[in-house]
């Protein structure tokens, strides 16, 4: 079988890896992909969201399975054009990755179909949405509705900052046609734990939990992140946490997308507040997450191949996949100044030193080749991952490679997996 993964981040590095490793698998692509994917696939410079040119690729190459990584080509229809061109895929429609590409959708979907999630309210013009501000008060939360690569939601502990966010979106266009809707919520109350399942329309096959770390620095603080290190298993998602949530969540949800001619085939990411109410619906995403897809991969012990291709054909059903009980981790190296403006173009040293550590795996997400080294050509640079027989293993493992890294213009958090650690020492 001809494959081809779309993106060119950590979490497609990691799902190439695997992919690699079927049996089914007779030839990789990647588009765009990068320095790391580049030594278990053929990788093509063609961008994600260019979703004319993936299919032509698709048709050139006689690739047998598209697998769609981010979620930009999701919501731009490459999915469609795909099955269109009668070229299977693993990715919703474009009007299933409504899921993810508008918190509005997502939102009025919970509200009709009793899915627990809070309470909220939607606004296009800027007087009705600060009234509503002033009324409900902080905290509160102010999301543009469309895809703002991560940097739409604000967390707002005052009434100014919550009015400053509401501004940028609808009066300054920061966020463009994204933010020309805004969503404000309430604040949930517990702790977060991201969920996957696998869906084929009808069947729900859960994976598993995982918990990640959205701001820079160490302590939880400073800005939000695309995420800077994530861990599994979460010790907050008990076997009854899993329960309520695929009763009362994922099915749902699944059900609801049918019900309004939507079906959803692909990966259900349930980003979940675990509090006093039970598991409660922070946002949907309609991919793997990353960096959260690093620590799946790096415990699943079955072949991922042929699960994604039963999402494809609704052959769910009655398909099952084994998980390695060890805990993964991995930690983010990202360049000097992300999220905001960083540095490009520096070199990195020392990774074949840093993957002989054991149990450590290492996945590319913003680097690129130049003249035999392996420079650094993004926000989030490395996934330096590792497993073990416990958190404190794992973690000491994946801190002990990048002690081994010599880029001395990146940077990484030195507490991934602190709540974790926390309870496992009581």
């Amino acid at each position: 079988m001809r494959v081809l993964v779309v993106g060119g981040g950590g979490r497609e590095h990691s799902l190439c890896w695997a992919i690699s490793a079927s049996p089914l698998c007779d030839a990789l692509y990647c588009a765009p992909g990068n320095a790391g994917i580049a030594q278990v696939a053929t990788c093509i410079d063609i961008a994600a969201e260019n979703v004319d040119a993936i299919v032509a690729l698709a048709q050139k190459e006689k690739i047998d399975f598209v697998v769609i990584g981010p979620e930009g080509p999701l919501v731009l229809g490459l999915a469609d054009k795909l099955r269109a061109a009668k070229i299977k895929c693993f990715g919703p429609s474009a009007l299933a990755a409504r899921l993810e590409g508008s918190k509005g959708f997502t939102k009025d979907l919970c509200a009709k179909y009793n899915i627990p999630t809070a309470a909220y309210s939607r606004f296009t013009e800027m007087e009705p949405a600060l009234e509503y501000l002033r009324l409900q008060g902080a905290p509160i939360v102010v999301k543009a509705d469309g895809l703002a690569a991560g940097k739409g939601v604000t967390v707002a502990t005052t009434l100014d900052e919550a009015e400053r966010a509401v501004r940028e979106c609808l009066e300054a266009n920061r966020f463009g046609d994204a933010g020309a809707s805004v969503v404000i919520e309430a604040v949930l109350e517990g702790e977060e734990a991201s969920f996957f399942a696998l869906c084929d329309g009808e069947t729900a096959l859960p994976l598993l939990a995982a918990q990640d770390h959205k701001r820079v620095g160490d302590s939880d603080t400073g800005p939000n992140t695309g995420g800077m290190g994530a861990y599994s298993p979460a010790p907050v998602f008990t076997a009854e946490v899993h329960r309520q949530v695929m009763d009362r969540i994922i099915r749902p949800t699944l059900a609801a997308m049918t019900a309004e001619g939507s079906p959803f085939q692909g990966v259900l990411f349930a980003g979940l507040m675990i509090g006093p109410k039970g598991p409660q619906l922070i946002e949907f995403n309609t991919r793997f997450g990353d960096p959260e897809c690093q620590v799946l991969m790096l415990r699943l012990k079955s072949d991922l191949l042929p699960a994604l291709i039963a999402s494809a054909d609704g052959a769910l059903k009655h398909f099952d996949l084994r998980w390695r009980e060890e805990t993964a981790i991995t930690v983010v190296m990202a360049a000097e100044g992300y999220p905001g403006d960083y540095v490009k173009n520096t070199e990195i040293r020392g990774l074949d030193a840093a993957a002989q550590v054991d149990g450590v795996t290492i996945f590319h997400a913003g680097t690129k080749t130049e003249d035999g080294k392996i420079l650094a050509n993004g926000g989030r640079v490395l996934n330096v991952c590792a497993i073990g027989t416990d958190v404190r293993q794992a973690r000491q493992r994946a801190y002990d490679a990048i002690a081994r890294i010599d880029w001395p213009q990146g940077f990484c958090r030195s507490d991934i997996a602190w709540r974790a650690l926390l309870k496992s020492t009581g």
